[in-house]
């Protein structure tokens, strides 16, 4: 099979011993693995639902902080993805994965600060905790599906782990309709991030020098450049569309601005969950899924919803269309998840997918963390001022990765 199409087709895999191409590719491990990504959204997805309107309303900080507090979150946060994936790689990605995730409940505790420091340091510490944890768990999954299947198996994780968040921005909705207190709302969400250890506790997978199958046979010298090629485009890609995302705090900030309705505001980040579920769950099962597919359907698309939710703002056109807009920014979020690391897990050596994991992460949270303090300061100056910086900088990541074809 020639390289080029490395991006393009799912190969199969005949080396594992514990794996066929013919084996289920919904195993009782990927179900696990996912279900655990679905309970730790389900809790820290509520907590990021609520966390702006926290900072902002309660804590009377300017909208700048709140791009300082996620900017704080990602930029050491690259450091902690690549760490986890590498000691995932040494230790056993099981391990990892748990250390990690028993930690994310610091996120919750952010609730009971007083100011807005203690509060910012609560959601750094537990978003660390969720970084360190994410490049193992996704190596887990590449370790209990061949290479034919990781789409789908990514999709699917994809699937419950936005549809978790979906279920938690429901709840946060539903809880300042009832005007529930927001730091009760911060302490509710303890219980599925523990839930979320315990399932991932009982995976089957992950142990210490654990072999993730790769494509059949050896590659040959050109493959493995083209390999090589791939994986560096792949990871500019990467940073350029991190530089271009942004906490959907700040759309929740946005439309909570044209509304004057927290609970409108909220409604948006239910419909950017319930879209993003849907998509990764479709692409993981549509033909042709690769690199042209994530270059459009992921970076350009994910630009255009970007750029659409400063021009309605600009025109003062239907603050409905804002719910557009995160419409078209969860198809997109939901194609990149999917894909990204489907892509990267057939293309890294082998012995090295957790580290390969952890550059995606680190990577991207590089790029967060410059898109958040860029997005709150430019925000000051006026949201299609931030939205545009983001737009321009998402379809340069789709010409980046349609260059690698």
């Amino acid at each position: 099979m020639s390289r080029n199409t490395t991006g393009e087709q799912m190969v199969n895999d005949t080396s594992s011993t514990h794996l066929s191409p013919n084996d289920r590719w919904l195993s009782a491990n990927v179900l696990l693995i996912s279900f655990s990504a679905c309970f730790a959204d389900l809790g820290y997805q509520a907590v990021l639902a609520v966390f702006p309107l926290f900072l902002v309303n309660q804590l009377a900080a300017p909208a700048y902080m709140f791009g300082i507090a996620t900017a704080i979150s990602y930029g050491p946060g690259a450091a902690f993805g690549l760490i986890g994936g590498r000691m995932g790689d040494k230790y056993g990605h099981k391990k990892m994965a748990l250390a990690g995730n028993l930690l994310i409940p610091l996120l919750s505790l952010a609730g009971l600060a007083t100011n807005a420091a203690g509060a910012i340091s609560l959601f750094a510490g537990g978003w660390w905790a969720r970084n360190f944890r994410s490049p193992p768990r996704r190596a887990m999954l590449a370790e209990v599906v061949v290479p034919a299947n990781r789409a789908k198996a990514f999709g699917f994780l994809h699937a419950l782990d936005i549809g978790g968040g979906f279920l938690a921005a429901t709840a946060a909705l539903l809880l300042l309709l009832a005007h529930v207190a927001l730091w009760k709302i911060f302490l509710f969400t303890i219980v599925p991030l523990l839930c979320s250890s315990l399932v991932l506790s009982f995976v089957r997978a992950g142990r210490s020098g654990a072999v993730i199958p790769q494509t059949t046979g050896a590659k040959t010298a050109a493959e493995e450049h083209s390999d090589r090629k791939l994986y560096r485009r792949l990871l500019w890609a990467t940073g350029l569309y991190g530089f271009s995302s942004f906490s959907f705090g700040f759309p929740i900030i946005t439309v909570d601005q044209a509304t004057h309705s927290p609970a409108m505001a909220v409604l948006s980040y239910v419909v950017f969950f319930g879209i993003s579920a849907l998509a990764g769950l479709a692409t993981g099962h549509l033909a042709g899924r690769g690199v042209r597919f994530l270059a459009i359907g992921g970076y350009a698309i994910g630009a255009i919803g970007t750029a659409g939710m400063g021009v309605v703002g600009l025109l003062h056109w239907p603050y409905a269309l804002y719910y557009l807009c995160v419409s078209l920014m969860g198809l997109a979020l939901g194609v990149i998840e999917t894909l990204e690391p489907a892509i990267l897990s057939r293309i890294i050596p082998k012995g090295s997918t957790g580290g390969g994991m952890g550059a995606l992460t680190a990577t991207r949270s590089l790029g967060l963390f410059a898109a958040n303090i860029v997005m709150g300061v430019l925000y000051q100056h006026g949201p299609m001022w931030s939205y545009g910086y983001a737009a321009v900088l998402a379809f340069a990541a789709a010409i980046v990765m349609l260059a690698a074809e």
